[in-house]
């Protein structure tokens, strides 16, 4: 059983890396055919103990195909990769248009905490280079998509998580509150299934947006989470917050990971196959976590 799933991953590994982001339809549909297959495989094996003993990774082809989500073709993107998630930089709003990662217990447990860990400038992203003096005074938070709550698995992993490229202008009622309540959240979820996968990022409803700082990073009016798990019977959710304070139960920000995608534009999980992603992106039940 092991041996196969190797097998099969290592096969998706090198469709990926052939393929790049963009998909063309053989690639796709020969990608969402072999992750049916390591999906199946996957789960008529002991699902608790496989992935208990996969905590330290590289993250397998699986995995990497769905922690790709597919922007419009008009938005500004550059793929952005790290040791603890993707990012799809926008250089022109310099702000990120999603980050994601796949997080486990291991993950949320390490011993490689922020303290002493400074935000800083992304030397590989693209146009005009934010720092964080550019929030100084700005009237919001530094605010993590992908927190740094969860990398304390890995030194770089931690380190990278400040990088500019992964933040977005908050509400620092929304950063320590809801939206940091929500991110704990999804640690017991990764505790309790073993493994789940999170897309997180800002939403602009606007035609013209707020800026702050020399480099006018753009102040988004509000932030999407959506969280897909693959443990037993698929299932995922998504939720959005409006870029202000509030004290309000996690089920008031909960909405379909299809309406997220109606707002935002992006396509979430496309590596996925079609009839579960089309199933668990109708989802809105918290009940069911």
């Amino acid at each position: 059983m092991k041996k196969t799933l190797l097998i099969g991953l290592a096969l998706l590994s090198l469709l990926f890396s052939a393929s790049g982001c963009k998909f063309n339809h053989e690639n796709r549909k020969a990608l969402v055919s072999g992750l049916r297959q390591v999906v199946e495989a996957y789960a008529a094996n002991d699902t608790g103990n496989a992935v208990k003993a996969a905590v330290k990774y590289k993250a397998p082809a699986g995995d990497e195909a769905l922690l790709m989500q597919q922007v419009p073709k008009e938005c500004a993107q550059q793929i952005l990769r790290r040791v603890g998630y993707v990012v799809s930089y926008n250089p022109d709003n310099r702000i990120p248009n999603w980050v994601a990662w796949q997080l486990t217990e291991s993950h949320t447990t390490g011993p490689y905490k922020r303290a002493g860990i400074g935000f800083q400038a992304d030397s590989e992203a693209k146009g005009v280079q934010v720092t964080t003096f550019d929030y100084s005074r700005s009237g919001y938070d530094r605010g993590h998509m992908c927190p740094s709550g969860d990398n304390k698995w890995d030194k770089t992993a931690q380190e990278q998580s400040f990088l500019m490229t992964n933040i977005c202008p908050q509400d620092h009622n929304l950063n320590v509150g809801d939206w940091n309540e929500m991110e704990n959240q999804c640690r017991k979820w990764a505790k309790q299934y073993g493994r789940i996968y999170i897309v997180a990022g800002p939403i602009l409803y606007r035609q013209k947006h707020k800026t702050i700082g020399t480099a006018r990073v753009v102040v988004p009016e509000a932030f999407f989470k959506v969280v897909l798990c693959m443990a037993g019977t698929p299932k995922a959710i998504g939720f959005i917050y409006k870029n202000v304070g509030g004290n309000r139960p996690k089920d008031y920000y909960v909405n379909t990971i299809d309406e997220v995608e109606r707002i935002t534009g992006i396509d979430f999980f496309s590596a996925l196959p079609d009839d579960i992603e089309k199933k668990v992106e109708a989802e809105s039940n918290l009940g069911d976590w």
